[in-house]
């Protein structure tokens, strides 16, 4: 009954990576995506995603890292391109207007030129791209439709929209995936979107360390609790967690074409 972490951040977990890695083998997890937020963190990725074989990586800025070098950084982005392994996406990257403090009208134009050059780029690899979005949606959804980029490519991790937001996305062939915060009491919303995107295209995360699962939630989040957010969902879809594993598992290595590690 193994499982795939399709979003986490195993650069944060510094020398206990190891433990945490045996922790996610105890607990059937079979893959890790560890996903690159700014340039620093990029070789440290490349590296882990060296040394352990199920383990794969991404390569983007996050909106809140969008600095004033963020262009010559998107340079060194497409190097990892020619890197072996290569990034097996391109991302988290997207937009994110919570709590900005400063000149909000320069900050979030930023985000958006940032936003549309990393898509470009996306799109001239023609690879997986994860999205990060959070009071952004209307925004992310038109630069994405301008992009051109295919709909099919697109995940808007840690999905926390409505239901009627995941059937914009998925009408165009995109999809959500969900974090341990479809486990939370007051998630509603997020259940109805899960259910409203049903499992063909469902995808399950972590996103560690952050957004750990009930009944570890207010803990550090690492890729073995993705097992507590997979039994909370297999109910909710009327799946066994066997079905639910089988089929997270397949749209995760049919969406990051995980066939070949690059």
């Amino acid at each position: 009954m193994n499982l795939i972490d399709t979003h986490c951040h195993l650069d944060f977990f510094g020398n206990e990576l190891d433990s945490i890695l045996q922790h996610a083998k105890e607990a059937a997890v079979e893959v890790m995506i560890s996903c690159g937020t700014e340039a620093t963190d990029w070789p440290l990725h490349h590296e882990i995603a060296s040394r352990y074989a199920h383990v794969h990586y991404s390569v983007g800025i996050h909106p809140t890292n969008v600095t004033p070098n963020w262009e010559t950084d998107l340079e060194t982005l497409e190097q990892f391109f020619t890197k072996i392994p290569r990034p097996i996406a391109m991302g988290e990257f997207g937009l994110d207007y919570h709590g900005i403090e400063g000149d909000v009208t320069t900050i979030i134009s930023q985000q958006k030129e940032a936003f549309r050059q990393q898509l470009l780029i996306a799109r001239k690899y023609d690879c997986p791209i994860i999205i990060h979005s959070r009071n952004a949606f209307e925004d992310c959804k038109t630069l994405i439709d301008q992009s051109q980029c295919n709909w099919e490519n697109i995940v808007i991790h840690c999905f926390s929209e409505s239901a009627e937001m995941i059937r914009e996305i998925n009408v165009r062939g995109g999809r959500g995936s969900f974090t341990g915060i479809v486990t939370y009491k007051n998630a509603e919303k997020i259940r109805q979107a899960l259910l409203t995107q049903g499992v063909e295209r469902l995808m399950l995360e972590t996103d560690s360390p952050y957004l750990a699962p009930i009944p570890f939630r207010s803990k550090r989040n690492e890729p073995s609790f993705i097992r507590e957010t997979a039994r909370y969902v297999a109910p909710l879809l009327g799946l066994s967690e066997l079905e639910l594993s089988t089929t997270t598992t397949k749209n995760a290595k049919s969406f990051f074409r995980m066939d070949t590690k690059y």
